[in-house]
C-alpha cells in the first residue's frame, strides 16, 4: 500500500511550489512594480519607522521598503513562504503570524500595507481591527487588491464568461472585499479614506494560466458542461496566439490614517 502520508506532502509541497511560482511571475508583470511603489509613496515611511507587509509572500516589498529606509517587517500565514523570504532576503524581518493575530505590540508600527490579502480572510473586519491594534495613532494603512466579480474578458460568448466569472468569484472567501475598502476602513476607526481604481490590461499569454484557472474552478463549481468548458479555453488561448485576447484587471488601492479615538457603530 502506498504511504498516502508521503503523497499528501508531496501534493502540498508541488501546490506550494506552483503558488510561489504564480506570485513570483504576478510580481513580474508589466504594472506591478508601479502599484508596488504607488503603495510605498502612499505610506511615505519616514527613515527608521516600522512598516509591516502582511501577507507578505516571498518578502519582494519588504525587501524594497527596507532599501527606502523603513524598518520593514513581513508577515505571512505560510510558515514555507517565511522560509523562502529568509532565503532570499536574510537580512529581513520575517515572521510567521495571521492577520488577525499580528505578532506586534500595540501601536509597534506606522504603517500597514496588504496587498492582495483582504479577498482571502473570511472576516476582514477582524483583519482591519487587528491593524488598528498594532499601529500608532496618526499611522498610515494601504490595501491593494483585485474584486473578483469585476474582471472584464472579451470573448465570443459574453454570457457563459460571465458565469465563469461568478463562478470563480464565488469560490474566494471574500470576492468583493476590494470595493469594500473605503467603508470597511471608515467603520473599523480609520480616516481620511482616498479610493483610487487602475486597470492592468492583458493582451497576450502571460495570465492566460489564469484564465484557464478561473474556468477550471468554475467547472469544478458546476458552471458549465466540460464541453463548454474547454471551447473557451480554446477560445482564449486562440485568441491569446493570435494577439486578440483582452484582459482587464481593476485594481483597487485603498490609504488612510488610523484615529486616535475608537470606531464608532456603523
Amino acid at each position: 500500500m502506498a504511504d498516502m502520508s508521503t503523497d499528501s506532502t508531496t501534493t502540498e509541497t508541488k501546490d506550494f511550489e506552483a503558488l510561489r511560482a504564480i506570485l513570483d511571475q504576478v510580481d513580474a508583470l508589466p504594472g506591478a512594480a508601479e502599484f508596488r511603489h504607488l503603495s510605498y509613496d502612499l505610506l511615505a515611511p519616514s527613515p527608521g519607522e516600522t512598516v509591516v507587509d502582511v501577507g507578505c509572500g516571498a518578502g519582494r516589498a519588504v525587501a524594497e521598503l527596507t532599501e527606502r529606509g523603513a524598518r520593514a517587517i513581513g508577515i505571512d500565514l505560510s510558515e514555507d513562504m517565511i522560509s523562502v523570504a529568509r532565503t532570499r532576503w536574510p537580512d529581513s524581518d520575517f515572521r510567521v503570524g495571521n492577520a488577525c493575530e499580528l505578532p506586534l505590540g500595540d501601536a509597534e508600527a506606522t504603517g500597514y500595507r496588504a496587498d492582495k490579502l483582504f479577498h482571502e480572510l473570511p472576516d476582514p473586519a477582524r483583519a482591519l481591527a487587528e491593524a488598528r491594534r498594532v499601529l500608532s495613532p496618526g499611522g498610515r494603512i494601504v490595501l491593494i487588491g483585485q474584486d473578483w466579480d469585476t474582471l472584464v474578458i472579451d470573448s465570443d460568448d459574453p454570457h457563459l464568461t460571465r458565469r465563469l466569472v461568478h463562478a470563480r468569484a464565488d469560490t474566494i472567501a471574500n470576492p468583493r472585499a476590494a470595493r469594500s475598502y473605503r467603508n470597511l476602513l471608515l467603520d473599523n476607526g480609520f480616516t481620511d479614506v482616498t479610493t483610487e481604481v487602475r486597470s492592468a490590461v492583458f493582451t497576450d499569454t502571460t495570465l492566460l494560466p489564469l484564465l484557464t484557472g478561473i474556468a477550471e474552478a468554475a467547472y469544478a463549481a458546476g458552471a458549465a458542461t466540460r464541453d463548454r468548458i474547454d471551447g473557451w479555453i480554446a477560445e482564449q488561448t486562440k485568441r491569446a496566439q493570435a494577439d486578440r485576447l483582452f484582459l482587464a484587471v481593476p485594481i483597487f488601492v485603498a490609504a488612510a490614517h488610523r484615529t486616535s479615538s475608537p470606531p464608532t457603530d456603523a
